[in-house]
């Protein structure tokens, strides 16, 4: 008796004592009163830090040397409010503030602030307005955040308070200079879309002689990719021999900050020379609330940005600037997110423009959705097994060596924000690619959480926007029109395995083709992301060549394919 009384007392001393060791973690998070503003919504980050280097809203990332990150929705919070973070708030790459170990932290937090937008499909949804800096949470102006103080957790409770209280200043926009114009226009469709005013802009680089020659008219070379605070890889002036080298991780080399220097004057010298052609080049803004640009197509949830870049902005720059203003006289180009772009708008557009140079495009081909064939699996996250369970891969070097996992791309967006509100690449394809939902933002392809994939979202995805498929589905209608127009470049180490759905487009384009398209795929040898076609020269080198690589092609098909009367004279002075 004494016994069982004794074992009682014993077994619930212990359960005391887990219990105060496990008590629910818990970190507030206080709109300053000193703030002049109204309510606001948003999504809340709670930021912590082993590395005192830089704020923590600076080291979140998809890499190995990611910090930790917890996110929460926010509505209509005032000065003054308080909201708690706990263990059931989800974080990256710890799920839980439960799984904390102990150690000194740097704790910041940062309200990523939300819009309402009223849109024409008759819903309201609130998203994180651009406002200059292509959509980039931690540094976009307005975002309210504090600066980072510092936390020891020696047990299993923490508890601690911040508060909110700096705001990103606007960013200053760029001038005009002799060369480089900069513009901005409203778009009746998309404003008509979102419900309020709605804007693009452009950086235009103007041709040598441009005042000088008012007879002239030029083609146009249209640049996509994502936001351009600037125009880019460009400089009048050499290098400067005060700047500090700087070493590339990515590419291994030393000084590459200062390489880019020299191949930015490198193309000044030859945009100036005698023998250059003389053309317009412009790089687009178009950032959504979703991106940091809209994928240069129409779209359920983000509106008619297709429409409005082809049929609003691309006339608007020609008619300022002398633009022939014709089809044959517009050339695509661009990599990653710019050439799946370039491609889109090739084939959505046939008649408007006379080519494009896709380099390492985002998938073009669903069933190579970078490692996932979206038709088939049932689950993006996991490979099919029945006893082993394996991720699948998001990233890798030239070597194989895998530095992330789909599923950690996607868990850490889920933290940035739900609904396709994290503004990172796979919310951005579901935004531009889903059908829109019920309560107005796009569909998910898959369960965020688990990566279960939806097939009937999948098959709307496939008759929109598989390049591929639409393609082979299309050919007897588009194949005349895009003979020549098309042109793929993609290493075949791409570090987010792009090439998958490249090889698959050029077993469609060479082996089936009726008219044969004409075009060009090839493959960098060992080359990883945005190889753009440029086998003698490495990748570190080329991709910073965009801007001149492409014109001898350019070149060649504008005196194939102009029709006759066309104007081949007056942009052609030395």
């Amino acid at each position: 008796m004494y016994r069982f009384f004794f074992l009682l007392l014993f077994a619930s001393f212990i359960l005391s004592c887990n219990t105060a060791e496990t008590s629910s973690p818990s970190i507030s998070v206080k709109l300053s009163e000193n703030l002049e503003m109204d309510s606001v919504d948003g999504r809340l980050l709670l930021m912590l830090s082993t590395n005192s280097d830089a704020e923590p809203r600076f080291q979140i990332n998809n890499g190995l040397d990611t910090q930790l990150i917890f996110g929460k929705n926010v509505e209509g919070m005032k000065p003054g409010d308080v909201i708690e973070f706990d263990s059931e708030d989800f974080g990256y790459p710890l799920e839980s503030l439960s799984d904390l170990p102990k150690g000194t932290y740097q704790a910041q937090a940062l309200l990523h602030v939300y819009e309402t937008f009223e849109l024409s499909t008759g819903h309201t949804v609130k998203l994180p307005m651009d406002n200059g800096e292509g959509q980039q949470w931690n540094r976009s102006p307005g975002n309210i955040y504090n600066m980072p103080v510092s936390l020891n957790i020696d047990e299993n409770s923490i508890d601690l308070s911040l508060t909110i209280d700096q705001v990103i200043p606007p960013i200053e926009e760029p001038k005009d200079t002799e060369w480089i114009k900069h513009i901005r226009m409203k778009s009746n469709k998309l404003s008509e879309f979102w419900g309020r005013d709605m804007y693009l802009g452009a950086h235009v680089l103007l041709p040598k002689g441009f005042d000088e020659h008012p007879e002239a008219r030029y083609p146009l070379m249209i640049f996509h990719g994502h936001f351009p605070s600037d125009f880019g890889d460009w400089r009048t002036t050499p290098p400067d021999p005060n700047t500090e080298p700087v070493y590339s991780e990515r590419f291994g080399v030393e000084g590459y900050n200062l390489v880019q220097q020299e191949e930015a004057y490198k193309f000044y010298q030859r945009w100036i020379s005698e023998e250059f052609p003389r053309f317009i080049i412009i790089e687009i803004q178009h950032p959504t609330p979703y991106y940091d640009d809209s994928y240069a197509v129409n779209s359920a949830s983000q509106g008619p940005y297709g429409d409005a870049i082809t049929h609003e902005l691309i006339p608007f720059i020609e008619d300022k600037f002398r633009g022939i203003g014709e089809g044959w006289s517009r050339f695509l180009y661009g990599g990653s997110t710019g050439g799946w772009e370039a491609l889109a708008v090739q084939v959505k557009y046939p008649d408007e423009y006379n080519g494009c140079f896709a380099a390492c495009p985002d998938p073009i081909d669903f069933r190579a959705y970078c490692l996932t064939n979206i038709y088939e699996a049932d689950n993006a996250y996991y490979y099919e097994s029945q006893f082993r369970k394996i991720e699948v891969p998001g990233r890798r070097d030239y070597l194989g060596q895998i530095s992330t996992t789909v599923k950690d791309y996607n868990h850490l967006e889920l933290v940035l924000g739900d609904k396709s509100r994290s503004g990172q690449q796979w919310d951005i394809w579901e935004a531009t690619y889903s059908p829109q939902g019920a309560d107005g933002y796009p569909k998910r392809l898959w369960d965020k959480y688990t990566g279960d994939i939806d097939h009937e979202v999948a098959v709307y995805w496939q008759e929109n926007y598989d390049l591929r498929y639409i393609l082979e589905r299309d050919w007897s209608k588009l194949g005349e029109k895009l003979r020549g127009k098309i042109h793929i470049y993609c290493g075949d180490m791409d570090n987010y395995y792009l090439n998958n759905a490249v090889y698959l487009m050029e077993d469609f384009l060479e082996s089936t083709t009726d008219p044969y398209y004409e075009g060009e795929v090839a493959y960098g040898d060992g080359d990883e992301h945005c190889w753009n076609g440029n086998p003698d020269l490495p990748n570190h080198l080329s991709r910073l060549q965009y801007n001149s690589m492409y014109v001898p092609k350019i070149m060649k098909r504008i005196m194939e394919s102009a029709p006759p009367g066309a104007d081949l004279t007056s942009w052609r002075y030395k």
